[in-house]
């Protein structure tokens, strides 16, 4: 059987620590933002978004049932089309009652079955409009200029 020198082996491991242990250099941390909103890569935004998606747990309280906005049938989406354009139709109609040929508001009052319209003239040439919701009382006000 051959000898072992274990003093050479040791020397060995000596000597290979001492070669590794030389001078530590570091670098400087550099910062890469990843989101696009913060200066990132905007080729990663899919990825955040499928990240989000993924681990989305909340659901909204005020939904009666288990459908979101996106999955309507073709006549939920109908109805609802046609129902904003009624309301358009009768909120044009409206407004012509209280609005001048040359589109300027005409101080006045106009009630329709479910709403009261105050327009007046607060002065310097700027109005206050109101409305009131019949149904409710609950009204809001806002105030434009007349020109």
């Amino acid at each position: 059987m051959p000898k072992h020198r274990p003093c050479g082996l040791r020397a060995a491991m000596m000597l290979g620590a001492l070669s590794l242990a030389g001078q530590a250099t570091a670098s400087e941390l550099i910062y890469y933002p990843r989101n696009p909103s913060f200066g990132g890569n905007p080729a990663y935004g899919h990825v955040l978004l499928n990240s989000a998606l993924a681990t989305k747990t909340h659901t909204d309280p005020g939904l009666d049932d288990d459908r979101g906005l996106e999955e309507k049938t073709p006549l939920e989406q109908f109805n609802e089309t046609l129902e904003r354009q009624v309301i358009n139709r009768l909120t044009t109609a409206a407004t012509s009652r209280i609005m001048g040929p040359n589109g300027n508001l005409i101080p006045g009052n106009l009630e329709t079955d479910n709403f009261i319209i105050n327009v007046a003239d607060i002065g310097n040439g700027m109005l206050n409009v109101t409305t009131t919701d019949k149904l409710t009382g609950a009204s809001t006000q806002f105030i434009v200029s007349s020109q």
